[in-house]
């Protein structure tokens, strides 16, 4: 059997292009996946508590596993390789695209996926300790990360709007018709009147 496997992290995420790229794989390969499995759910989450988890449990030897990267199995190193051990331990094989690895029982491919797996783990952790340093130096010299607690931004959806709205105010245009032109519900276009930036950006015509 051959299972296509594709995971996304968040809903927001789509899993077409993921199926896209296996699909085109298997097409150069001229091999068919025979069942997909498709789950929105974190990497960091224990295997156990995922589709992938239920899926190995039941992937018989000679089987093929076929996923867009490595990372789709997981977040860290120790998750990745423990699946791969696991794979290659029944006679498994693990196809990936991007990475363009074909993981399977030997020893090349055994070091192939430590390899790959502790360089990703590497990297994601320079990248986070970079990220960490960076934000302790801004912070270390003064810099006031993110907007303050209870502030607003300085622009809203009307800025830009002043001299028009005045002109409708002059018509004697009501607040809910100016937001009906404009797009805006009445309120915010009472509250930007109200402000005193509109004002003093008036006095400015």
């Amino acid at each position: 059997m051959i299972y296509g496997y594709i995971r996304v992290s968040t809903d927001k995420q789509t899993v077409e292009n993921q199926r896209y790229e296996i699909n085109n794989f298997c097409e150069r390969q001229g091999i068919l996946v025979n069942k997909w499995i498709e789950e929105t759910i974190s990497g960091a989450k224990n295997v156990d508590d995922r589709k992938l988890g239920k899926l190995l449990k039941k992937m018989k030897k000679g089987d093929i596993l076929i996923c867009s990267e490595l990372s789709r199995l997981g977040r860290n190193l120790l998750m990745i390789m423990g699946i791969l051990n696991e794979c290659m331990n029944r006679d498994i094989q693990v196809w990936t695209i991007k990475d363009n690895y074909r993981l399977g029982s030997d020893i090349s491919s055994k070091v192939l996926a430590f390899a790959f797996g502790l360089s990703a783990e590497i990297e994601r952790n320079l990248i986070s300790q970079r990220t960490k340093e960076a934000l302790a130096r801004k912070k270390a010299e003064g810099v006031i990360l993110g907007r303050p607690k209870g502030s607003k931004s300085a622009k809203t959806k009307l800025t830009g709007q002043e001299k028009k709205i005045q002109e409708l105010l002059d018509k004697k245009v009501s607040y809910s018709a100016i937001g009906r032109i404009l797009g805006v519900h009445r309120l915010t276009v009472s509250s930007f009147v109200k402000d005193g930036k509109f004002s003093s950006f008036l006095k400015t015509l």
